[in-house]
């Protein structure tokens, strides 16, 4: 559970707690839920966050996001960004899962764990031209961010029907039937929304 006593006017306050309990559930070896399209995550480093501040994008309320930290500005402000990362997490995360605490605070689990492991989704090996895992010179994974499996219009299926592969797969999927109950986690996710046009 995020913590109840946030203050007023938006902070965000890291979350080991959540950290650690992702790998416990779906990314370790033994993992409750493990799931091993995660396994590429077993040596992340991965930080995670609460926030009580709104964030709202092409018109949808942002419920999580994924991201990799990534410092695009001056010296002083990478310098600064780079602190306050290490003041949180001890080191700066490979990957930073950001989550809404009041949001949190009132789904069932069966929704938290499907955004959760959303939000994880979107963590990736990156990988070369020809498919395979990168990883740089030192042997660490390269990490990347991923986009989701299928990206297309109901209205273009509608009229022509699932013509790619990835849509072919979507379609094949949801004829099994669902495991767990309806859930919109795309549009909750930040990341999801930064990616559409």
């Amino acid at each position: 559970m995020p913590p109840t006593d946030l203050r007023i006017g938006g902070e965000f306050r890291p979350a080991p707690d959540v950290a650690k309990w992702l790998v416990d559930a779906f990314i370790a070896q033994d993992a409750t839920m493990r799931n091993d399209d995660h396994a590429h995550l077993r040596d992340a480093n991965i930080g995670v966050l609460w926030t009580n501040v709104d964030n709202n994008r092409q018109m949808r309320t942002v419920l999580a996001t994924a991201e990799i930290p990534t410092f695009r500005c001056g010296a002083w402000q990478k310098a600064r960004q780079e602190q306050q990362l290490e003041e949180w997490f001890g080191d700066i995360p490979d990957f930073l899962l950001t989550f809404q605490a009041g949001w949190a605070e009132t789904v069932s689990d069966i929704e938290w764990c499907a955004v959760a492991e959303h939000e994880l989704f979107h963590c990736s090996q990156a990988r070369d031209a020809f498919g395979m895992p990168k990883f740089k010179a030192d042997g660490s994974p390269s990490y990347a961010l991923k986009g989701h499996d299928v990206e297309e219009f109901i209205g273009v299926v509608r009229r022509y029907g699932a013509v790619s592969s990835e849509v072919r797969a979507m379609v094949d999927a949801a004829l099994v039937g669902e495991r767990v109950p309806d859930i919109d986690i795309a549009r909750s996710c930040g990341a999801c929304m930064s990616a559409a046009a």
